[in-house]
């Protein structure tokens, strides 16, 4: 990786509210750490950060800092880690780690591929990123920007794992060999909703029960002219009274 110039200025703002001013000026609070020196706090203007990141293939940078009145007159630093706003994605810190030359350093590097999966292809399958970053370790200058793996070749059910990828010269790829970086999964196939059984029965059993015994149904109107005519007086009972009475007359 190719080192990038970037200036720096050395900063005495601490304060919550003094760091807030250093932003709305139009700078980015930084530091800058590492074996070599002790830890020292920094601004940098944000126009210069913005430019720096706009022509990167990520965000794993090599820089040359020239620090204003430091004694030497450029340090090289990896940019370890950028905060940004969680609305706006302004940049609003910067930590930089200073590392040597002859000094190797392990950083995470995105994984990307190139190509078009011949499972994807020819069979309808879909490709599966299963590791997005890996660690590699190697002299500053050997620090690529990202692993690039070809799959073209790759098949259903097929994988690529760390051990199968070749690393660029001077780089290692750490981590357990076994692990997979990408693999093609076979289509899924689509599901058929089967239609829920009893649904009709349970209705016809519904109505089995509104039916009296002699077969005909009974309805609301039916049963309330039962319960009247239980609270009328039986006629055929009182037609015997009657007689009795017109003959003592």
């Amino acid at each position: 990786m190719k080192s990038v110039a970037l200036k720096a200025h050395p900063r005495s703002q601490v304060q919550r509210a003094e760091v807030t001013k250093l932003r709305r000026a139009g700078r980015v609070p930084a530091t800058i750490y590492g074996r070599i020196a002790k830890p020292q706090n920094l601004e940098i203007v944000l126009d210069d950060i913005n430019n720096l990141l706009n022509h990167s293939a990520s965000e794993n940078l090599l820089v040359d800092l020239h620090v204003e009145t430091d004694a030497r007159s450029k340090r090289l630093a990896l940019v370890q880690d950028i905060q940004h706003h969680p609305l706006t994605g302004r940049v609003v810190h910067i930590d930089f780690h200073e590392v040597a030359e002859d000094e190797k350093v392990t950083v995470s590097v995105p994984v990307e591929t190139t190509g078009e999966p011949a499972g994807v292809k020819n069979g309808g399958g879909s490709l599966e990123h299963v590791l997005h970053k890996v660690k590699v370790r190697c002299f500053p200058k050997d620090l690529p920007d990202q692993i690039m793996i070809d799959v073209t070749a790759l098949e259903i059910g097929k994988s690529i794992h760390i051990g199968e990828v070749e690393a660029p010269n001077g780089v290692e790829i750490l981590g357990d060999k076994h692990l997979t970086l990408v693999s093609v999964a076979a289509p899924r196939a689509e599901e058929v909703v089967a239609p829920v059984a009893g649904a009709a029965g349970a209705a016809d059993v519904e109505m089995t029960k509104e039916k009296k015994d002699d077969g005909t149904a009974a309805t609301p109107a039916a049963k309330g002219d039962k319960k009247a005519e239980a609270g009328k007086p039986d006629a055929k009972a009182g037609a015997p009274a009657a007689k009795a009475d017109a003959k003592k007359k």
